[in-house]
């Protein structure tokens, strides 16, 4: 066995000898990932600081309640159409042309059923103060009426007036307005419902024509829709800025950050949440080059 084992051995040594040592190249690369971004990438990028700028214009629109292709009492209402029935809470104080808190004055509501396509009506007389308030009414619009006899005359002040839907987490919508009733002067130099008399009964101040457009509403339901209009601003804000991030160090993750946020920006007619969700389809096709890895 001892001699098999030598001659084995001799042959590997006389092997290793004659062949001398080979290497070979496979041609592989080490490569790493490119840190700049893809150009489909950058103009996606610049894609969304456009779409950023829709949204702040939008933010910018709500934020000026006086002006602007989207007003307060049309933001409202579109919520007061979709909210719960019976859910509106309404109240307020009556004054004479003084400021003295009208008692037992006649705050007189109506509204329009769609179901029923039928005007359905309620009143309340005011307290000492002037104050009133109506329950479980419906959001939306309403014509308010205040009727106070004085001076052997009935005075009739008519407005309209839109309720506000419950708000976030509230289950009731609350709104406060205070009416000032005006003088028995300007009463009475209101013309006749009928022309046979120059001393009428009745007599009526209606601010409903002035009205149509844009009705008496929460203070504060205002204030809520500035607030809306704010918040737009700081995700558009915020959108871009992710933007002009990710052209700086090419990441992903911040093109698609910034293509959410921009999403709840809105936009008018919803043109940012549109573009918004098509740039954060389009980040997933957006390739990575990698580049070799040299001395």
């Amino acid at each position: 066995m001892a001699e098999v084992a030598s001659e084995t051995d001799d042959y590997l040594d006389e092997v290793v000898d004659e062949a001398p040592l080979l290497f070979a190249s496979s041609g592989a690369v080490l490569t790493i990932e490119d840190p700049h971004l893809h150009p489909i990438g950058r103009a996606i990028a610049i894609f969304l600081i456009f779409v950023s700028m829709l949204g702040f214009l939008n933010g910018l629109d709500y934020a000026s309640p006086d002006d602007g292709l989207v007003r307060p009492d049309e933001f409202v209402y579109r919520l007061a159409q979709t909210a719960p029935e019976e859910t509106a809470t309404f109240r307020g104080t009556v004054v004479d042309h003084q400021g003295v808190g009208l008692a037992n004055a006649t705050v007189y509501i109506s509204w329009l059923n769609s179901s029923s396509n039928m005007w359905i009506s309620t009143e309340n007389l005011t307290e000492e103060d002037g104050t009133f308030e109506f329950q479980r009414l419906n959001p939306g619009l309403i014509r308010v009426d205040i009727i106070a006899e004085r001076d052997e005359h009935r005075d009739v002040f008519s407005n309209r007036v839109l309720l506000s839907p419950p708000a976030l987490i509230e289950p009731i919508g609350f709104t406060t307005l205070d009416f000032t009733l005006p003088s028995p002067d300007e009463f009475a130099a209101q013309p006749c419902a009928s022309n046979e008399s120059t001393d009428c009964e009745i007599r009526t101040i209606d601010m409903t024509p002035s009205q149509m457009d844009h009705p008496l509403m929460d203070p504060s339901a205002a204030t809520t829709y500035v607030l809306v209009g704010f918040g737009f601003m700081g995700l558009a804000l915020i959108a871009a800025g992710f933007a002009i991030w990710t052209l700086k160090n090419g990441s992903l993750t911040l093109l698609r950050t910034s293509s959410v946020l921009s999403m709840f920006t809105m936009g008018h007619y919803y043109s940012a949440c549109i573009f918004g969700l098509l740039a954060f389809v389009l980040t997933f096709a957006v390739p990575r080059r990698r580049i070799p890895l040299t001395d």
